[in-house]
């Protein structure tokens, strides 16, 4: 199939509904209700942003499993009602309601759960803890893998990697020119969001840049660390052998996403 690797690095975009995409990504006259089936089969995740936003139905977790192919997965962004509050540690309900929304129905096809902090939101060891505490590793016996994407500079300390190991959950790393960058490894596996497209690439990223990151996806994969991305603790005790690693071109220049997504499957084939 167009856009599949045989590596263990899955890349992918935000969302199929944009529409300077119809322009740039999709062919002319195709039915907007084909969009999903299409991007699927030129790149090999998505991110799902509307289930930050409000409640998807359950059957149309089933739809979009149904409308892609065999191996592909969809990530989600965790419910904002769920990370945006002050006590953390109260958000048990809210992460109830959105793990038992109708996720499960993406079944196999169900990647890891960003859950995304806003850039105002310190590092409250306590809290933080309390709040990883209500993350289940399980939802009607599927397995749940855990991320979360956190944005100030107060979490950049070896307690905050230290937690989030000891939780099994993934510090997402994002290339972000306005938010915390960490590329700490602290679970099974990665999760990137990049985040610089340029207008004026063809791309979205040059291809220096593109090289740069089929390299350090490589890297992940086969269980290392980039040695070209700052740390903030120490590596691992002992890293895995191999990891599955998830890529999203997200923002920047946002209608480069889908190229710069294709370019960088085609670097990792």
């Amino acid at each position: 199939m167009s856009g599949k690797s045989k590596s263990k690095v899955r890349v992918g975009i935000g969302g199929w509904t944009f529409e300077p995409w119809r322009e740039t990504f999709y062919p002319p006259g195709l039915a907007q209700k084909r969009e999903l089936e299409y991007a699927a089969s030129k790149v090999t995740s998505i991110e799902i942003n509307g289930t930050y936003y409000g409640s998807q139905k359950p059957e149309s977790f089933a739809r979009w499993r149904e409308e892609t192919p065999d191996g592909f997965i969809f990530a989600l962004k965790g419910s904002r009602f769920t990370t945006n509050r002050r006590v953390l540690a109260e958000a048990g309900p809210s992460v109830e309601k959105f793990l038992t929304s109708g996720v499960t129905e993406l079944k196999e096809k169900l990647g890891p759960i960003n859950w995304q902090f806003m850039a105002t939101k310190k590092f409250d060891p306590a809290d933080f803890e309390a709040f990883l505490k209500l993350l289940p590793k399980t939802v009607d016996g599927h397995t749940i893998r855990h991320a979360v994407e956190v944005r100030h500079d107060s979490f950049k300390t070896p307690d905050f990697i230290a937690l989030a190991r000891d939780y099994g959950v993934c510090v997402i790393y994002a290339d972000s020119p306005d938010y915390t960058s960490i590329a700490d490894v602290t679970a099974p596996f990665v999760y990137a969001r990049l985040q610089c497209a340029s207008e004026t690439e063809e791309l979205g990223y040059s291809k220096t840049a593109l090289d740069a990151w089929a390299k350090r996806a490589g890297v992940w994969a086969a269980g290392g660390a980039p040695e070209d991305l700052a740390l903030v603790a120490k590596l691992e005790a002992k890293s895995p052998a191999a990891r599955e690693v998830f890529v999203y071109m997200i923002n920047g220049f946002k209608p480069k996403a889908p190229a710069a997504a294709m370019a960088l499957i085609e670097r990792l084939k």
